[in-house]
């Protein structure tokens, strides 16, 4: 039993323990309902202020964003704004460089022109100048070969009247006398022991109608030994001559009256043909042994250039003379030396012909023997490549896959083990 009191009126009553169970559960139940109406509507409150709350947050950081988005673009605005005017600014000074720097440029090259005009306004004052000089020194060369043409005429005019007023003769005469002149002057002090002396002996030949002559020869001897001599013709003639005569028209004759006096060599001093070019300096005679045709300037060369070539040979002359003083038969030496000479040459030529079918012969052995050679080196290849062959070839290459070949082999195999060793 359980005793309850009221708790307004103080009053006990007693109740069984399933009623007072079930009394305890009824308050609990109205208690707990109580409570949880009450938790849920102060959870619902609590929930609702939350909400306002969050939402008042919500809506202060959005309006805060918002300010600062506000804030942030009125900055941009106002930076866009500066920008703006700093870039105009930047733009106005760019263009106002650029006008410097175009302006500098102008002046710079207006400055170049000034100077290439001033050099070439010089260039043109000094080639001026100098056509000028150029003008006043050709005049002035013109002026003068004018009047050294003016007195070579003269010289030359005078020349030919005095030249005409003597004959054909006198003046061959004169040319002889001007190279006799020349030599005694020029070569006599240093050949005292040639001589050059006047032709006066004529000598006619068989089948010659008259007798000739020479003007004058050379000849020079050393131990003795005459080493060289020069039949010498001078030829010269009257510019106003009707008939002239050519340097040819004297060859045959000066060839002539070398062969007569024994001389080695013919000159033609010549004043003929003036005017042909071909006859300037010294001149070889085509035609004619050991010939040559000069002018008067080259008198003393011709004779210096033939001592010289002739003191070459005068060491093989004097040997040849000392042979023919000894009595020794020498009067065909010269031929048998000719002789000689062609029949040895005629045996070198023959030896050079069979050297060279020596050497074809050789050559062609030598061909044969290296095929010989490389038909060897073949064939000790084939040998080796038998011999690794023959190496190689064992009883077990020899029976496999015979059975026959394989059973023979070890019959004798099984033979000789049980024949045992070979005596020795």
């Amino acid at each position: 039993m359980k005793e309850i009191k009221c708790p307004k009126c103080g009053t006990a009553i007693t109740v069984s323990d399933a009623d007072f169970a079930d009394i305890l559960s009824q308050v609990r139940t109205e208690e707990f309902n109580s409570e949880v109406e009450r938790r849920v509507a102060e959870m619902q409150q609590y929930q609702k202020a939350k909400e306002a709350q969050k939402a008042a947050e919500e809506e202060a950081r959005h309006n805060k964003a918002l300010s600062a988005k506000e804030l942030e673009i009125a900055a941009l605005k106002q930076q866009l704004k500066g920008w703006e005017q700093n870039k105009g600014l930047e733009i106005d000074a760019i263009r106002l460089q650029a006008k410097q720097e175009v302006a500098t440029a102008v002046a710079k090259k207006e400055e170049e022109l000034r100077k290439k005009d001033a050099e070439i306004t010089k260039l043109v004052t000094a080639a001026a100048a100098e056509r000028q000089n150029i003008s006043d020194r050709e005049r002035a060369m013109v002026e003068k070969f004018q009047a050294e043409k003016e007195g070579l005429e003269k010289e030359v005019e005078l020349y030919k009247n005095f030249k005409a007023k003597r004959s054909v003769k006198l003046l061959g005469e004169d040319l002889e006398q001007h190279c006799y002149a020349l030599y005694n002057q020029m070569l006599l002090p240093v050949m005292p022991n040639a001589t050059f002396d006047k032709d006066n002996e004529s000598v006619r030949e068989e089948g010659e109608s008259a007798r000739t002559k020479g003007d004058f020869i050379f000849r020079d001897k050393e131990d003795g030994i005459e080493y060289i001599s020069i039949m010498f013709e001078m030829k010269n003639e009257s510019d106003v001559s009707t008939n002239k005569h050519r340097n040819a028209d004297f060859y045959a004759k000066l060839d002539s009256d070398r062969k007569k006096k024994g001389c080695e060599y013919a000159v033609l001093v010549s004043m003929l043909e003036l005017d042909n070019d071909l006859f300037s300096g010294i001149n070889v005679v085509p035609g004619y042994d050991k010939m040559y045709m000069v002018r008067p300037d080259n008198f003393l060369s011709i004779i210096t250039l033939l001592v010289q070539a002739a003191k070459n040979s005068l060491d093989a002359k004097k040997q040849l003379a000392v042979a023919k003083s000894q009595t020794a038969d020498v009067t065909h030496f010269e031929e048998h030396l000719e002789d000689f000479k062609n029949k040895f040459s005629k045996n070198v030529l023959h030896a050079k012909t069979k050297y060279d079918e020596a050497v074809k012969g050789i050559d062609d052995t030598i061909d044969k023997l290296q095929k010989i050679k490389e038909a060897l080196r073949l064939s000790a290849g084939h040998l080796d490549t038998a011999e690794k062959k023959l190496d190689d070839l064992t009883i077990k290459k020899l029976t496999f896959k015979n059975p026959t070949m394989k059973a023979a082999f070890d019959a004798a195999k099984a033979k000789r083990a049980a024949d045992g060793p070979d005596e020795q």
